[in-house]
């Protein structure tokens, strides 16, 4: 069994969590254990996250997963003004900065600042290595986590809604975007401080959530039906 698998991934799970289900899936429509399939994904999404994960299914297509990783990714994004996280989003401690609320304008404008070619500090809680150790290891075990900034590209960054606390956007990045940090990058320069409270990852390059199977229709009927190539 080759090909490419859309998965929806649904908040709670990592992203290994739905490679090692979909793993045990292909292992038995194959007959198969499952560490004698390959499966891979192409670009994590956070626990809390929601939305499109690319799997690649077989070794034709795991060794590829470089080439999908550098695909251009849209996120809907709910950001909470007013309080910062020590992760950057819901999973970590909270932390009140102000009550400012920023008017209308004072958002379209911040947002203006980060369209386009930015420059950007990943999060600690995130999975960039550190001295051959990703940094979310470091960050748990209370370790300083020294990340160098990165240029990333913001393409389009929309703002869908606002109502204090909450402002809604959607947003086509490049790879290597950290969403998390952009958000936290908009409330510092609100002066009302921002974390990230929802997000969902609804296209990779040309491929689009919509053609996702979710974790609760996947089968081995819908498996094999499901798979693509290229």
């Amino acid at each position: 069994m080759q090909g490419i698998l859309l998965i929806d991934k649904p908040p709670g799970w990592t992203s290994f969590d739905v490679v090692n289900y979909v793993r045990k899936q292909v292992a038995a429509a194959e007959g198969k254990r499952p560490k004698q399939v390959k499966v891979g994904h192409t670009g994590t999404l956070d626990p809390f996250a929601t939305g499109l994960l690319i799997l690649l299914i077989g070794k034709d297509y795991t060794r590829r997963a470089g080439k999908f990783s550098k695909l251009d990714k849209t996120y809907e994004v709910t950001m909470r003004l007013g309080a910062t996280s020590t992760t950057g989003d819901p999973e970590g401690e909270t932390t009140p900065v102000n009550d400012k609320e920023p008017t209308l304008m004072e958002i379209k404008q911040a947002i203006k600042k980060f369209t386009g070619p930015i420059t950007q500090t990943p999060p600690a809680y995130s999975a960039v290595k550190v001295g051959g150790q990703r940094a979310y290891k470091l960050a748990r075990a209370g370790k300083t986590v020294t990340i160098e900034p990165r240029k990333v590209t913001i393409n389009r960054l929309e703002l869908v809604e606002y109502a204090y606390p909450e402002v809604k956007l959607i947003t086509d990045v490049s790879s290597g975007t950290y969403i998390r940090s952009l958000a936290e990058d908009i409330g510092r320069v609100l002066g009302a401080g921002a974390y990230t409270t929802e997000l969902k990852r609804t296209k990779i390059s040309n491929y689009s959530l919509e053609d996702a199977l979710t974790i609760a229709d996947l089968s081995r009927e819908t498996l094999a039906a499901s798979l693509t190539q290229a």
